[in-house]
């Protein structure tokens, strides 16, 4: 990445930027991925200003909602769901989320690409996909998606208490045909038992001096088990732990059973056989940045699969979201980035965009790969003999002409094929199996393609910017008491310098 970035640079960087406001275009790209973009500082800078300048307003329409109490009419319950969203408990913005957005589906595949995945792959480490579920009941142990979230994270402390190691993988969140969320996370399985790992850790930091204490041998939750075995365990107890808490309150209050007893064990009891899974075959699928990106949004290509980014009705209330729907810990973003001058990055613009309006195919006749056409399914209204229904602005219809307006009209949702533009206005992303060998390319057919016309254009624009920084130098030495006289005397002088022969003659050598 950085042979490729330099390369770039050292043909690309000297013509670049040249001081204008206004947006500078740039080449990011990572392990696996290739993006142009076109920041404008100057307008990140104004939005800035404006929320800072809007801050102290909505400070004090909350200090106002603080003070003015319960209005009249306002009942107990709307007065706690204002004063929820006052303190932070509830968002102040009644959105619900229904499901996975396009937009955060493109930043997770951006994201995972320009990931430095060498702690994740170290040793040759052969990954799998792990798989947590939760039990038929699901509204019992997680009735929002918060408490979701933190199952996740406690998952991630136990980890890191059992095995000695801080978790490193990425996560997916989805939901099943019934409802039921689970997580996907991508890792690397621990080998041996569990605590066995972790003491191990301690021991090897001790014996480096970096702790003053010998560590000691503490059985801690589920000790001593395999991965899989210590999976099952530690999501089980994480899951129903709340639910068992409040049924023990629950007795120690009333002095009498939870009625919820027996249903909870019967749910436990299932949950534990059948919570969790280790598959290393899918693991072995990411093998490359660019499968490890896109098999994680792989069932947004799909509409069989899309159910799983549905969001829930009962989770679908402000306030219930599930939040996130992707995430990644223990590994950090790869990526450099090079100024262009505004040619060069409509060249590269335009190279990305031919090359990635074609897809390489498995051709099952030829039993090779061909290329194809980039296509992309989208759905469509059709309406009955393809009359488009009018339009009246009119509330009251009259005669006969009118009365079309409201005739009923059928239409019908069919899914077409069409091409896939990618880079339509020059800013995009790529996503590659080696994104730096496609930017030495890319430096390469840069360099090919510049002719003397292009040559000149950017020596001309270079010109241009240094005589303009010189101006504006110099403004101050312009005299500025000339009398209108005394400035057409001096244009006079030198429209009769340029008719001159022989001063065009001394000034041309």
């Amino acid at each position: 990445m950085d042979a490729a970035a330099a390369l770039l640079a050292h043909n690309a960087a000297p013509l670049a930027w040249q001081g204008y406001e206004g947006p500078r275009p740039k080449l990011v790209f990572g392990p696996g991925v290739v993006q142009l973009t076109q920041p404008d500082a100057t307008r990140r800078e104004r939005r800035a200003n404006r929320e800072r300048e809007a801050a102290p307003k909505l400070a004090a329409a909350l200090a106002s909602w603080l003070v003015e109490g319960q209005r009249e009419g306002e009942s107990t319950d709307e007065f706690g769901l204002r004063m929820s969203r006052v303190k932070g408990d509830i968002p102040m913005a009644e959105r619900e989320i229904t499901e996975w957005s396009r937009k955060s589906r493109a930043n997770m595949i951006k994201v995972l690409s320009s990931l430095d995945w060498a702690p994740l792959f170290d040793d040759f480490a052969l990954p799998a996909m792990t798989t947590l579920t939760y039990p038929g009941d699901w509204l019992l142990v997680a009735p929002d998606g918060k408490t979701a979230k933190k199952h996740l994270e406690m998952f991630f402390k136990r980890f890191e208490r059992a095995w000695g190691t801080e978790w490193v993988g990425v996560w997916k969140f989805e939901f099943q045909r019934r409802g039921a969320p689970h997580f996907h996370l991508l890792s690397v399985p621990p080998s041996g038992k569990s605590g066995e790992a972790a003491y191990e850790a301690r021991m090897a930091a001790y014996k480096r001096g970096e702790l003053a204490r010998k560590p000691r041998r503490r059985p801690g939750e589920n000790f001593g088990l395999g991965y899989k075995e210590w999976l099952s365990a530690t999501w089980t107890d994480i899951v129903f732990a709340a639910v068992q808490e409040d049924m023990a309150e629950t007795a120690a209050t009333t002095g009498l059973a939870d009625p919820r007893h027996e249903h909870v064990t019967e749910q436990r009891r299932r949950h534990l056989l059948a919570g969790t899974g280790v598959d290393y075959k899918e693991g072995a699928k990411a093998y490359d940045p660019k499968r490890l990106s896109v098999y994680f949004a792989k069932h947004g290509s799909f509409s069989a699969k899309e159910y799983q980014h549905i969001v829930p009705e009962e989770w679908q209330e402000p306030g219930k979201g599930p939040g996130r729907f992707w995430g990644y810990r223990g590994v950090e973003k790869l990526t450099r980035e090079v100024e262009l001058a505004p040619d060069d990055f409509l060249f590269m613009a335009r190279t990305m965009r031919r090359l990635r309006s074609r897809v390489k195919i498995w051709d099952p006749k030829t039993r090779k790969h061909r290329w194809a056409k980039a296509m992309r399914v989208i759905e469509v209204t059709r309406y009955t003999d393809g009359n488009r229904p009018a339009y009246s602005g009119y509330s009251d219809v009259i005669g006969l002409a009118g009365a079309r307006y409201m005739e009923p009209v059928k239409t019908r949702r069919r899914r077409v094929r069409v091409p896939v533009r990618r880079f339509a206005r020059g800013s995009g992303f790529a996503v590659e199996n080696n994104a730096p060998e496609l930017v030495e390319t890319l430096t390469r057919a840069l360099l090919a393609c510049r002719g003397p016309e292009i040559r000149q254009t950017h020596r001309t624009e270079t010109v241009r910017q240094i005589v303009r920084q010189r101006r504006l130098a110099k403004a101050d030495e312009i005299p500025l008491d000339r009398t209108p006289q005394e400035w057409e005397h001096a244009r006079q002088a030198r429209l009769h310098a340029l008719n001159d022969p022989w001063t065009v003659t001394w000034k041309t050598p």
